[in-house]
């Protein structure tokens, strides 16, 4: 007997009537997706942070191994080196917040600013553009006039072939991903977080490039900016159904990893609870790799795997380098990912 017929034959024992979409929905099969990832652990995933270039004015900054075009401004800011002292330890040297909040002086923010605009490009004036991000996939095309708007423009992405500017996207853990064309020299940034990821934000930049500029993928070059990793990025069953609604490798980005807290090694007892079997809380939690994510979307847009680089640094395993929003619990300052086309007097050759 099948499932729809079983339900019928029940009702009417019970002298009741189903309906028939009660009974269409009962024909439709449920889907039951694998319960088990690849485990595990979390120390296993642990990487260093990468060596930061100090600047001649103070600011710590990651450049992209392998970009030296003359004509290329980029880099990922850090947040050693500045003015701002809202996010540091009582006695602890000054750091670079690039993000406006209430907890910091927007006038020493704006300074900050034109400090990383100085390590990146050697003159502190050269306009900065940032956004009202708000996870999304939308995308803009950024020029000199927005460097003077009062409010920026809400959006998630931006992209350029004017010379003289930097393109700026903030993060504390979502993963900054910059795209440069070396034949047309055209520049975007995307700030990528798990909302923006599944909306293909990066994919869908590279093909705004391609329509705006003319830029053809194999002419691309992709960083991917430090974030957090693997290791901490711990997610619901929520994230993995959205990332399952959209990418056919989804599965591949999900691992299981175990907690390798060394006290709760040393001491398994103090962790016991009462709660029965399959109730306790110290099972494996589900994490997802955003950079990875990002990088399968960069070579779906056609960017050859050797065009892509990964800077790496997990911003929550190392928060003495990176601001982390997870890992100060929310109060905490921004990072940048810039880049640029340097102006005609100030290169030459390609």
């Amino acid at each position: 007997m099948s499932t729809s017929e079983t339900i019928v034959s029940g009702m009417a024992r019970a002298g009741l009537s189903p309906s028939r979409a009660s009974v269409e929905r009962s024909r439709v099969p449920k889907t039951t997706r694998p319960t088990r990832f690849e485990r595990i652990e979390a120390e296993e995933l642990t990487i260093s942070a990468p060596l930061p270039r100090s600047a001649t004015n103070g600011v710590e900054w990651l450049p992209v191994p392998g970009w030296d075009l003359s004509w290329l401004w980029a880099g990922f800011s850090t947040r050693k080196g500045g003015l701002s002292l809202a996010y540091c330890q009582e006695g602890a040297p000054p750091e670079l917040n690039l993000g406006f909040a209430s907890a910091d002086d927007p006038e020493t923010v704006l300074a900050n600013r034109r400090l990383l605009a100085q390590a990146i490009t050697s003159d502190p004036e050269t306009p900065l553009i940032s956004l009202r991000q708000f996870h999304s996939n939308l995308i803009v095309q950024a020029d000199r006039a927005d460097a003077a708007r009062a409010h920026p423009h809400k959006a998630d992405g931006q992209m350029t072939d004017e010379p003289g500017l930097l393109l700026a996207i903030q993060t504390a853990d979502c993963i900054p991903v910059l795209v440069a064309d070396r034949k047309r020299r055209a520049v975007a940034a995307f700030h990528a977080g798990w909302r923006g990821t599944v909306k293909r934000i990066v994919e869908t930049g590279v093909g705004r490039m391609r329509l705006a500029f003319g830029s053809r993928p194999e002419d691309l070059i992709a960083a991917i900016g430090p974030g957090i990793g693997l290791c901490c990025y711990a997610v619901g069953d929520e994230v993995l159904s959205e990332f399952e609604s959209q990418f056919s490798y989804s599965r591949e980005l999900f691992k299981e990893v175990f907690d390798t807290d060394p006290v709760r090694r040393k001491y398994p007892m103090l962790f016991l609870t009462q709660r029965a079997p399959g109730h306790s809380p110290t099972r494996p939690s589900l994490h997802v790799d955003l950079v990875e994510a990002n990088r399968r979307q960069l070579l779906a847009a056609g960017l050859k795997p050797k065009a892509i680089r990964v800077i790496g640094g997990c911003t929550q395993c190392h928060n003495d380098l990176f601001f982390s929003h997870r890992a100060s619990h929310g109060y905490t300052g921004r990072m940048m990912a810039v880049i640029g086309i340097a102006s005609a007097r100030k290169h030459s050759g390609c």
